[in-house]
């Protein structure tokens, strides 16, 4: 599923619905992967996600998602996750085969 987010501090911040799809799916295995929006340039992060319940994690995330895209956070009370990356994948569709790359993270 399509999802707006943001990187802070090493993990990838989304939100969504309370009882959303979404959050019924990582409620059940939190394992999940985020990508680019543009295929011929990926970068695609396999990981784990988790409810933050830090509330000025939570305060400082709605305030960089207001800036970034430009979206209203000053009635916001959903859930944030964080996704702490496992390994990523990254590719330029031109030259997939001479330069297609992949990063793993230390647990």
């Amino acid at each position: 599923m399509v999802v707006w987010g943001l990187w802070l501090e090493g993990k990838f911040y989304f939100s969504t619905g309370a009882k959303s799809r979404k959050a019924k799916n990582l409620a059940n295995r939190p394992n999940c992967v985020i990508c680019t929006e543009h295929a011929e340039q990926a970068v695609i992060v396999e990981g784990t996600a988790q409810l933050s319940s830090d509330p000025a994690l939570r305060k400082r995330f709605a305030q960089l998602y207001q800036k970034k895209y430009a979206w209203d956070m000053s009635n916001f009370s959903e859930p944030v996750y964080a996704v702490t990356p496992k390994v990523a994948f990254g590719l330029y569709e031109k030259d997939f085969i001479g330069k297609a790359t992949r990063w793993h993270w230390q647990a």
